[in-house]
């Protein structure tokens, strides 16, 4: 049986704004009929699951306006600066909401967060080796109300089970961090390509600050 497909004929950009956008795509699709998808475009992400001697996993409680609350979830942010690699971005974020440097670094897990609408991914990282540093400046709003804690891995798996820890991110990447520390799982090598990672925000706009329209 020969697979469909499914064709982008043309785009239409609706919306623009910093850190997101939103486009019309005409697809065909089987049978010869068109179909359009409205699609969140995104900057893609990256997040760290630092754990340290203790077996510990540092987290930061932040208030997000879309679901008008704070929740726990693991240091991230945005690959908002062009040509950024993935690692790069992931320490420049750990050090940044966390003040922690990190000796030893492999990929945990890739998340597609929404695919029926958005094109947002996200990479997320093992690190360990941890070393205490200075904070980088915060670059947020939010980020200056965010809260840190050390949260022993195992107790961070069950306030998953609770429901007090429900941010998408922070669940799959402790989980799969879970798997690794305590089952002997393998992590993946930092060298292994990020396909997933969107580009659309990237080619659109010159940088180097992504955000700026």
């Amino acid at each position: 049986m020969t697979r469909h497909e499914f064709e982008t004929l043309d785009s239409a950009l609706l919306a623009d704004a910093p850190i997101i956008a939103l486009r019309r795509d005409r697809v065909s699709m089987p049978g010869g009929a068109v179909a359009h998808r409205e699609i969140v475009e995104h900057l893609g992400a990256v997040a760290v699951v630092a754990i340290d001697a203790s077996g510990r996993v540092a987290m930061v409680e932040q208030y997000r306006h879309s679901v008008g609350r704070r929740l726990w979830e693991l240091p991230a942010g945005l690959l908002d600066i062009k040509g950024e690699s993935e690692l790069a971005g992931a320490k420049r974020e750990l050090q940044e909401e966390a003040g922690i440097q990190a000796q030893q670094w492999s990929v945990l897990c890739d998340l597609v967060t929404s695919p029926g609408f958005c094109e947002e991914s996200v990479r997320v990282y093992l690190a360990t080796g941890l070393t205490s540093v200075e904070k980088l400046d915060a670059q947020g709003d939010e980020e200056a109300d965010m809260a840190f804690a050390w949260v022993p891995l195992d107790t961070a798996v069950s306030r998953i089970l609770t429901g007090e820890i429900v941010n998408s991110i922070a669940v799959s990447g402790i989980l799969s961090a879970y798997q690794v520390v305590r089952c002997g799982a393998q992590a993946r090598s930092v060298d292994v390509p990020f396909d997933l990672r969107p580009d659309s925000i990237a080619q659109r706009r010159p940088g180097p600050d992504l955000k700026k329209l």
